[in-house]
This record gives C-alpha cells, structure tokens and sequence, in this order.
C-alpha cells in the first residue's frame, strides 16, 4: 500500500524598506543616471525596454507595441501602465501628474516605471518561520469529512399516507 503525505507551511511575511513605505517614486523621471544599463536600454532600444517592462509587470510582453498604431504622437499605453504601477504600488500622484510626464518624455517614463520594478523587486525581504510540516493521509475527492446520517431524510421529502 503506498502512502501519501501533504506539507503544508505557514505563509510568510513580506517586508520593504523604508523607502518604497513612503508611497513614492523610488526614483524619479528624470533620474535615468540611476541605472545606467536601463537608461541605455531605454535610448538605444525603447520597444525593448517597453515590452520587458510590461511584462515584468505581468502584463502582455507585446502591449507596449499598440503604441505603435498611434504615430508616436500619443502614448495611451505608456499613461495605463504609469497608473496602474501606481495604483497598485499605492504611489502619490494624480492622473494629471501621469499625463503630463507621458506627454512631455515616454521613454524617461517608462525608463521610471523599469526602476521602479527593479528596486522593489530588489527590496522585497522575505521572513519565513521555522516551517512545521504536517503529514496527514489524503482524502479521497468529494468525500465528507464529518460521518453521515444516513437515515436523515429532509423535511420535503417525508411520505404522507393519504
């Protein structure tokens, strides 16, 4: 007979540090010195950058190129992606701030958005317990755990001699 066993472990606890708690930019837009192979990434190759970006975002690696449809004259994707790292990381800002920073350089944008990524990424500290697995037998699938009364009938199904 072989036996199985599950492991279950206790769900850890993130930390960050003290600069992505202060729900701002970890770096700013114009700050492309901060991480030169980005920077460069982003000059010489801004679909590239784009397309790794979103995807490291876990959105479609292939959603920055739509912006292509527009001529380089809006960027309708490049505004999504801002607002949504910043929603989702909960960074101050407005959707007039996102605006005008898509407007005015794209790329020093998105450039911001890969930093962003990467720092908290890079932050992102883990706490795991002493992890206590627990060994029990497998239940077979749709099986009750409690035992059955199996001569409870349910009140609308109770036979009425006429």
């Amino acid at each position: 007979m072989m036996t199985h066993s599950a492991v279950s472990v206790q769900p850890a606890m993130a930390v960050t540090t003290d600069i992505l708690r202060l729900n701002q930019w970890s770096s700013g837009v114009c700050d492309c010195c901060e991480d030169m192979g980005i920077c460069c990434c982003g000059f010489w190759c801004t679909y590239c950058l784009m397309c790794k970006t979103s995807e490291d975002f876990g959105e479609c690696l292939c959603l920055p190129l739509l912006e292509i449809c527009f001529g380089g004259m809006l960027h309708p994707i490049t505004f999504a992606m801002r607002s949504s790292m910043r929603e989702r990381y909960h960074i101050k800002g407005s959707i007039q701030d996102d605006c005008c920073v898509v407007t005015c350089c794209p790329v020093c944008v998105w450039c911001q958005m890969a930093r962003e990524l990467k720092a908290r990424r890079h932050s992102l500290v883990v706490i795991n317990p002493t992890i206590n697995p627990l060994h029990q037998q497998p239940q077979a699938f749709n099986q009750p755990t409690q035992a059955v009364n199996m001569g409870y009938q349910p009140p609308h199904a109770v036979n009425v001699a006429y």
